[in-house]
C-alpha cells in the first residue's frame, strides 16, 4: 500500500554534502519504511530548512504512479529511490531521471553515469522448522517440496524482478527454472514478506523472500530457517537517481549524495538494510555465502520481455 507522509525536522548541521541544502523535495521511492525513514530523518537533521515529502510504494504501484505522473504532464518526484536496476533503467531510457550521479566511493559494479545504487536486497531461501532447507535453487522443483513452494510476483516486487533477470540469464536455469516450480505446484504471493508470513505460518514448506524480511522474521521468533542456496543468493541493488530536468536542485542532490556517502550508508546499515559501501557492516550475511547476479546492462530494455514470459507461466 502506498505511503505519503512529509517529514521534517531541524538540527545542526552535518557535513553529508559540501553544497548549500535547503528547501523541499519530494522523493517516490519502493524501499522500506524502516530503511528510508531513519535516512530522511538522519539527512533533515543533518540539513537544517530541508524537508523530504516522500512517496513509498511496492515498485509495481510505483510503476503506476509514475506513469500516472507522465499522462498528467510529467514526473512530480525531485529524487526516485528505486529497489532494483531494470527498473531504474527504464526510467533513464524514458527520459525520467538521470543525467547526473554523486562522488562516492561505492564500487563502479553499483554505479552508472545516471545512478548510484544504495542498498542490496539478498534473495534467499526461507523454509518452516522441520523441512530441510534446499542447498541449491533448483532443490525446489523436486518432489520434497512439490505444492509447498511460494515466491514473490515480478511484477510486484523489485526483489523478485531481479532474481527473475537472473535466473532468464543463466543457461543451467532460464525460464525454464520457473516452469519447473509451477508444474511443481510453487503459489505465487504479491511481496517478500507475504512469502516468510506464509512459510511461519506453516501455509508453505519453503519459499523465495529477501534476507532482511526472513532474518527479521527469525529474529522475532518465527518458526523458519534462512539460508542461501548455491549458485548463491541473488544480489539486486537499490538505484537512486534524480529527476530530468532537477540536475540543479541543490537539495536533491545533497539527498542522493547523503544517501550514498559513509554516513548514509551507515544509517542504511543500521536500519537493517545491507547498504553498497565496502566496509560498512550490515546485517546478517554468513561468511562462506555465495552471491550472484546477472549482468544488468545485457538485461537492460528487456523487463517487459521477461514480465511478459514469466506472466505466461504464472498469470498476472
Amino acid at each position: 500500500m502506498a505511503v505519503l507522509l512529509t517529514s521534517a525536522l531541524l538540527a545542526a548541521c552535518g557535513g553529508s554534502s559540501d553544497m548549500s541544502a535547503s528547501g523541499p523535495i519530494t522523493l517516490y521511492t519502493c524501499a522500506s519504511d524502516t530503511t528510508v525513514g531513519p535516512v530522511i530523518e538522519a539527512f533533515e537533521e543533518a540539513n537544517p530548512g530541508t524537508e523530504v515529502e516522500l512517496y513509498r510504494a511496492t515498485t509495481g504501484d510505483l510503476n503506476a504512479r509514475i506513469a500516472g505522473d507522465v499522462r498528467a504532464g510529467g514526473l512530480r518526484a525531485d529524487v526516485v529511490w528505486a529497489c532494483d536496476p531494470l527498473t531504474m533503467q527504464d526510467y533513464v531510457d524514458q527520459d525520467l531521471v538521470g543525467g547526473w550521479a554523486p562522488e562516492t566511493d561505492i564500487s563502479s559494479d553499483y554505479r552508472t553515469e545516471d545512478y548510484v545504487g544504495v542498498a542490496v536486497l539478498y534473495l534467499v531461501a526461507v523454509t518452516r522448522d522441520g523441512v530441510t532447507p534446499p542447498t541449491a535453487w533448483s532443490d525446489l522443483t523436486g518432489s520434497e517440496y512439490a505444492g509447498g513452494v511460494a515466491l514473490p510476483d515480478p511484477g510486484i516486487a523489485a526483489s523478485a524482478l531481479g532474481a527473475l533477470g537472473y535466473f532468464a540469464s543463466n543457461p543451467d536455469y532460464g525460464t525454464d527454472f520457473y516452469a519447473a516450480l509451477e508444474q511443481n505446484g510453487a503459489t505465487q504471493l504479491s511481496t517478500p514478506d507475504d512469502v516468510v508470513n506464509g512459510v511461519a505460518e506453516g501455509s508453505y514448506d519453503a519459499g523465495i523472500t529477501i534476507a532482511n524480511s526472513a532474518y527479521l522474521a527469525q529474529d522475532n521468533g518465527s518458526p523458519i530457517e534462512t539460508s542461501w542456496p548455491t549458485p548463491g543468493a541473488v544480489a539486486v541493488y537499490g538505484p537512486i537517481a534524480i529527476a530530468q530536468g532537477q540536475s540543479d536542485s541543490e537539495t536533491a542532490q545533497a539527498f542522493i549524495s547523503y544517501v550514498a556517502s559513509e554516513e548514509g550508508q551507515t544509517v542504511i546499515a543500521e536500519s537493517g538494510s545491507y547498504p553498497t559501501l565496502a566496509g560498512v557492516p550490515g546485517p546478517t550475511k554468513p561468511e562462506d555465502a555465495e552471491i550472484v547476479s546477472p549482468d544488468w546492462s545485457e538485461l537492460s530494455g528487456d523487463k517487459e520481455a521477461l514480465l511478459a514470459e514469466y506472466q505466461n507461466i504464472f498469470g498476472g
